[in-house]
């Protein structure tokens, strides 16, 4: 199995590491730092030997990278991952930011029910079932959430159960909250944050988030 050294230190942006397995443009390698498409937050861009990674997705606890076909690969082959840093860092600030988010509006309407999130690095969005226009909350949500982010707290990221590669983060305000992510170390990293209401559909709303 993979070992993920995006968990243990995600500001890393290159990686000296070994083949595991192929099986034709698929393979895995011992660790990585090449986060696959998770909880609605995209998988890294860049490049493992040279080759351009076409996609990275999770099967269980692995994680199998696909390569165009004419790779050279073999079972062992020292490789150098090397991701897309600037695209990480986006990502990883737009995730945190939805995360404070998704908590406030939680903690204000307990019975919301959150029916899908998406994190790309232009913006990230979280929707919701709502019958309601949401509009009139979003400027005391925008200065909530921005109150959190220039607090400067340090962001608190562990395994609850290792085994199981169940993990969490945590700051003063918030119970500790599961996440399988990529996190930043102190809320101030997220910098200035933006919301916007958008109404996908009927019975449903939608806040996307947007960080300078």
């Amino acid at each position: 199995m993979t070992k993920k050294i995006f968990w243990q230190d995600p500001y890393l942006s290159t990686l000296d590491t070994r083949v595991q397995t192929v099986r034709g443009d698929q393979i895995t390698l011992e660790e990585t730092i090449f986060y696959a498409f998770s909880g609605g937050q995209e998988s890294d861009r860049g490049t493992i030997a040279g080759y351009p990674v076409i996609e990275a997705k999770k099967e269980g606890k692995e994680i199998i990278y696909t390569l165009p076909q004419e790779h050279a690969l073999k079972v062992g082959d020292p490789v150098k991952i090397i991701i897309d840093w600037a695209r990480r860092y986006k990502l990883m600030r737009l995730h945190f930011a939805a995360e404070i988010v998704l908590e406030l509006v939680c903690q204000k309407f307990p019975d919301v029910i959150k029916v899908g999130a998406h994190i790309s690095e232009d913006k990230s969005r979280i929707d919701f079932e709502w019958n309601q226009n949401i509009s009139s909350f979003i400027p005391e949500l925008q200065k909530a959430a921005q109150t959190i982010v220039d607090s400067n707290q340090e962001i608190i990221s562990a395994f609850s159960d290792e085994s199981q590669e169940r993990r969490y983060w945590k700051i003063d305000e918030f119970s500790q909250v599961p996440c399988g992510g990529t996190h930043i170390k102190r809320t101030t990293e997220m910098g200035t944050l933006q919301l916007k209401r958008v109404n996908p559909g009927k019975g449903r709303e939608r806040i996307e988030i947007y960080v300078s």
